[in-house]
């Protein structure tokens, strides 16, 4: 082999360590082989410094956003993940009522008041499509496409509200119904009486906004999300949601305003429904019909804009907007459903934790026609403007209430309730008891009792002089007379001789259920009830004599169970008086609305029983009587107690009582009140002397001139057979003579001692024809 020639080493060595080296350095551009060359920075020092300053500034900000995002979604992974763990089947969250609710049914198994939350559950597949639709593009129009949050809804809100000048979280909230689902459910809360004092407390923090509520939303609506498919969340939206007339979820607010099933609303009631969830009170239709309608136009035009109605259904929902049901629009009843509410067992009623329906005696019908019949009065009758009150109650003889009217605003509730909660004077009201009290003991319709001035010394208080409205006096007077006129001083001499304690006696046992004055003045019914108590002490008389106790519940059920925990409470008592007393006193009463101080009360064709009522200083005025079906009472007056001007029991009230009776008997047939027969004739008195013993009595003697009767001989009367037995005089002091009076007198109003019907201007005539003989 030929070894390579020296000349050819020299060459090689000069290509590896002579040339290449210089290459290399060429390329390295430096000292240093193998470094790539530096890049030459421009500028001067000053520029190089700031370009150094933002670089390193980004390089930290940038290391701790990203450090601070994972962070940040660490933490909401683990809170989403906790709330996850803790979240129940979608069906447990339907109802998270803490109190229950209370349904009453009328006379005929209708539904006509609510009181509490109702709530009715739904299924996601048993609602109606449309209804769906109209809360989803009301509430959340993206709500099938984020996860549970919606940073573009809450951006814009935050723009609407800055824009209207209020806070970026002040009025539009963007939250999704995710998030509106988060806040129901009280992001898991749930009440604990040590951190919060109520209910409601504990609600309102569970309702408020702020930015830090806001931000622990959002892993629980992300849980929500995670757990729950879109129909569970929806659904349980709908079930929760408070809708206005104490209706929480869409089953029960359609069964409230419309009498239907949620599954069955058509468009224009899916609006109305959905438009509710921005603030219930204000916009239900019961609170304002109008209103609500005006709103559901808005929500069609939302979902005609997103696409769930076409031109069509959009314009046809339009021109027919919902309306309330009947029962709902009537909103009859609440005077009554408040009495049955407080009369229950709490337990079962205002603070029930289970749903109740009550069946009651309540008559819609006959609420109706007693509204009708007190507006139609008032309207035309009573002045504009005027606050006067009036309360009616409607009852059969057995105590059944079948109306009541507590006020002459019927379309609120909870409100003072004057039937059943003012207690007031009951005036002459309270006469028939005294006659009762008499007749149970013997005494005869067509007895006679002294009417003339009569003054009592009251032991402790000194003389007291009862008079009568008119100042006049009529001498003997039937029973019957002293009743239907309202004679004062001839119902006092004979509550004297009957006996006070009897007298209290019979009214308490009637259910007159105020404590009773224990003076003389206890027959001109000084003493307050109520005009419920009073109405069903007048039902008592009419039912043979027998005590009733006014009652509206019949049976109380707990909602699905078959057994009632409750039947009827009230009804018949215990005998009070007699039938053949009851008998006689319901003649006697015909008598004040036939001939005496209610004759404004009459029912043509229908016979009918009652009693006037009027107290000092015109503050309260009555009337309550009874025909064979119903008995009713009427009381008007002011609140405050300020006098009537020109009101008696026998004016507004007896024609109230008219024109309530005369619509609630409308094709009922005639009933008799079985009462006690006797000639009418026979309650008109003879006239009598007011002077002593023995004295001729010139004023007598005209009067039984003007009237056709015989002249008196010798001042006594002359008592025909039918007219009974004169009672004796109760042993109290009686002046003779023309009679002075103390300052201080009890009257039971205008409608005491009216003269009958005819006898007006004769009586006239003989007093103007012998004035003179009294002021010799």
């Amino acid at each position: 082999m030929k070894k390579p020639t020296g000349k050819g080493r020299i060459v090689a060595d000069k290509r590896n360590f002579d040339q290449a080296p210089q290459k290399a350095q060429k390329r390295t551009g430096g000292s240093f082989p193998g470094k790539p060359p530096r890049r030459q920075r421009g500028g001067n020092v000053v520029t190089r410094g700031i370009a150094g300053i933002i670089a390193l500034v980004w390089r930290v900000v940038w290391g701790s956003f990203w450090r601070l995002g994972l962070t940040v979604a660490l933490i909401l992974l683990a809170a989403s993940f906790y709330f996850y763990t803790t979240l129940p089947e979608p069906a447990a969250l339907f109802d998270g009522r803490a109190r229950g609710s209370v349904t009453m049914q009328d006379t005929e198994g209708r539904v006509f008041a609510w009181r509490g939350e109702t709530f009715g559950m739904v299924s996601a597949d048993k609602i109606a499509p449309v209804l769906k639709d109209a809360v989803v593009a009301t509430e959340d129009k993206r709500f099938y496409r984020h996860p549970g949050v919606d940073p573009q809804g809450i951006a814009s809100a935050i723009k609407i509200n800055m824009a209207a000048g209020r806070g970026p979280l002040e009025g539009n909230g963007g939250s999704t119904i995710t998030q509106q689902v988060a806040k129901l459910l009280c992001l898991g809360e749930t009440f604990d009486p040590i951190r919060w004092k109520s209910e409601a407390d504990f609600e309102a923090e569970c309702r408020k906004s702020s930015i830090w509520r806001k931000v622990k939303e959002v892993p629980y609506a992300l849980a929500m999300e995670f757990k729950y498919s879109k129909q569970d969340i929806l659904n349980i939206y709908m079930n929760r949601s408070y809708l206005g007339a104490g209706a929480r979820g869409f089953e029960a607010a359609a069964q409230r305003y419309f009498d239907k099933s949620a599954a069955e609303v058509n468009a224009a009631e899916a609006a109305m429904l959905a438009g509710l969830l921005k603030a219930p009170s204000y916009f239900a239709p019961t609170s304002n019909l109008q209103r609500a309608q005006d709103r559901a136009t808005v929500i069609l035009g939302l979902m005609h804009d997103q696409g769930y109605l076409d031109d069509k259904q959009f314009a046809e929902a339009k021109a027919q907007p919902a309306v309330l049901s009947k029962a709902a629009a009537a909103r009859a009843g609440g005077y009554f459903a408040d009495w049955v509410m407080e009369s229950g067992p709490g337990f079962l009623t205002s603070e029930t934790t289970e749903d109740v329906t009550i069946t009651t005696t309540f008559d819609q019908r006959v609420q109706r026609a007693a509204e009708r019949a007190l507006k139609r009065i008032f309207d035309e009758k009573v002045a504009e403007g005027s606050k006067a009150q009036a309360a009616v109650v409607v009852m059969s003889p057995d105590g059944a209430v079948r109306a009541m009217i507590g006020g002459r605003d019927n379309t609120v509730t909870g409100t003072f309730n004057r039937a059943t909660q003012a207690k007031r004077q009951t005036g002459s009201s309270f006469k028939p008891f005294v006659y009762a009290a008499a007749l149970d003991q013997g005494y005869s319709p067509n007895d006679t009792v002294l009417d003339a001035p009569l003054t009592i010394n009251v032991r402790g208080s000194g003389p007291w002089s009862p008079q009568n409205y008119t100042r006049r006096y009529s001498g003997e007077v039937t029973l019957t007379r002293a009743l239907s006129q309202s004679l004062n001083t001839a119902t006092i001499r004979l509550q004297e001789i009957a006996g006070r304690d009897a007298v209290r006696r019979v009214a308490q046992d009637f259910g007159f259920a105020s404590d009773l004055a224990s003076g003389p003045s206890l027959g001109l019914g000084v003493s307050e009830s109520t005009l419920l108590a009073m109405t069903g002490a007048y039902a008592g008389i009419r039912n043979g004599g027998t005590a009733v106790s006014p009652y509206g519940l019949v049976e109380l059920r707990i909602k699905g169970d078959d057994q009632a925990l409750i039947g009827q409470v009230g009804g018949m008592g215990q005998r009070v008086i007699s039938q053949k007393a009851s008998r006689e006193l319901i003649g006697m009463m015909q008598q004040v609305i036939e001939r005496g101080t209610g004759t404004r009360a009459r029912l043509p064709g229908r016979p009918a029983a009652g009693k006037t009522g009027t107290t000092s200083s015109y503050r309260d005025a009555w009337f309550i009587g009874f025909t064979g079906q119903y008995v009713t009472g009427v009381w008007m007056g002011y609140d405050d107690n300020t006098p009537l001007k020109g009101v008696t029991g026998g004016g507004l009230p007896a024609e109230i009582w008219q024109a309530v009776m005369t619509e609630i008997h409308e094709g009922l047939p005639v009933e008799p009140l079985g009462n006690f027969a006797f000639d009418p004739d026979s309650a008109v008195p003879q006239v009598v002397s007011t002077g002593g013993e023995g004295a001729a009595d010139p004023l007598a003697a005209a009067l039984s001139e003007a009237l056709g009767q015989p002249s008196p001989q010798g001042g006594q009367a002359q008592p025909s057979a039918e007219a009974g037995r004169a009672l004796p005089d109760p042993g109290v002091q009686t002046p003779g003579g023309p009679p002075t009076f103390p300052a201080e007198t009890v009257t039971s109003g205008p409608e005491a001692e009216m003269p009958p019907p005819g006898t007006d201007d004769a009586l006239t005539q003989a007093l103007r024809g012998i004035e003179g003989v009294y002021q010799q």
